[in-house]
Order: structure tokens, then C-alpha cells, then sequence
């Protein structure tokens, strides 16, 4: 039997840090979720698996365009397309903020009809939908948010937790494609 944490059975899927991506079904996409922190040593982790999926970094400032993204590359490939949304996390602990990141990303797939997803970006993104007037309080009381203002650093904060301000997706270019 299938390990059923590898959510093979769902086009959409959600785990938590290098395990996460481990155990995850392979997927044609990877997106790297993180928020306040840096992820690209799980970037790299990620299009360096061995099925070489096309791997994006998606935050909460560019959410929709990470999703169109998604969208446009399943169009390209002509066919359904697995995705999985492997969040950074602090450590590959919980970080609410990645988890409400890869609620908007799971929101803006789903308004693009990319919904068959795993209970687990369901209850992302069902999460994320009523507490998007919330982003800013709830980014600056995480744990990370109150680490970055305590260093000085709330700008950081702020801007992270501008939904949509960037209309481009960021790609992780393998070493192939330099």
C-alpha cells in the first residue's frame, strides 16, 4: 500500500520542510513556501530531485501570480499536473504564516480550477480565506514576525505581508537551465 502521507491520490498537496518534500508523491511542481525566512537550500533540495520538477518560491506577495504560474506550466505540459506546496517553516516546524501563504496559493489555484487538492491545503486554504483581513496582525504576533521586530526588522514584516504585491512568480532556475 501507498504511504497515504504522500498524498499521491490528490493533484494538489501540502507537507512541511525536506521530510515533507521526501514524502510527498513526486509532483511535477514543487512550490517552496516561506514567508519571513530563507528556503533556498529547500529550493535546491527540490529541483534537484530526480523526476526534475519545475520549482517555484511562493510567498504571500505573490501568491496569485505563483498560482497563474502553475495554471500556465499544466497548460504547457498539456495534461494534469501534480503540485506539491512544501512549506519552510521554521526549522520544518509549523510557521503560521507559511501555512496562510500556501492558503492563498491553494485560494488562487482553486479560482483557476485546480482544486482537487489533499485535506491538508483544504483546511490552508479554508483558513486563509477568513483571516486574509488579517495578515499583518497575525505576521507581526508569529514567532518569526516578533523575532524580525525585535531585531529591528519589522519593515520586513510588513512588506511580507502584502498579499498579491508582486505580479510575477520566482522560478528556481536548475543548473541545466543556466
Amino acid at each position: 500500500m501507498t504511504d497515504p502521507r504522500s498524498q499521491s491520490t490528490y493533484q494538489v498537496r501540502l507537507a512541511w520542510g525536506q521530510q515533507g518534500l521526501e514524502r510527498l508523491a513526486p509532483a511535477g511542481i514543487v512550490v517552496i513556501v516561506d514567508v519571513l525566512g530563507s528556503s533556498d537550500e529547500l529550493a535546491a533540495a527540490a529541483a534537484a530531485l530526480e523526476n526534475g520538477p519545475t520549482v517555484f518560491q511562493g510567498t504571500l506577495r505573490n501568491a496569485t501570480a505563483t498560482a497563474k504560474a502553475i495554471y500556465d506550466e499544466q497548460q504547457a505540459r498539456g495534461g494534469r499536473t501534480a503540485i506539491s506546496l512544501v512549506l519552510a517553516g521554521d526549522d520544518g516546524a509549523f510557521a503560521v504564516e507559511d501555512y496562510l501563504a500556501a492558503g492563498a496559493i491553494g485560494d488562487a489555484l482553486s479560482a483557476l480550477g485546480l482544486d482537487h487538492s489533499a485535506p491538508d491545503v483544504a483546511v490552508a486554504t479554508e483558513g486563509f480565506r477568513p483571516l486574509t483581513r488579517a495578515l499583518k496582525h497575525l505576521l507581526s504576533a508569529s514567532a518569526a514576525g516578533l523575532a524580525l521586530a525585535e531585531e529591528g526588522r519589522r519593515d520586513v514584516v510588513r512588506a511580507a505581508a502584502e498579499l498579491d504585491a508582486e505580479d510575477h512568480p520566482t522560478r528556481v532556475v536548475t543548473a541545466e537551465e543556466d
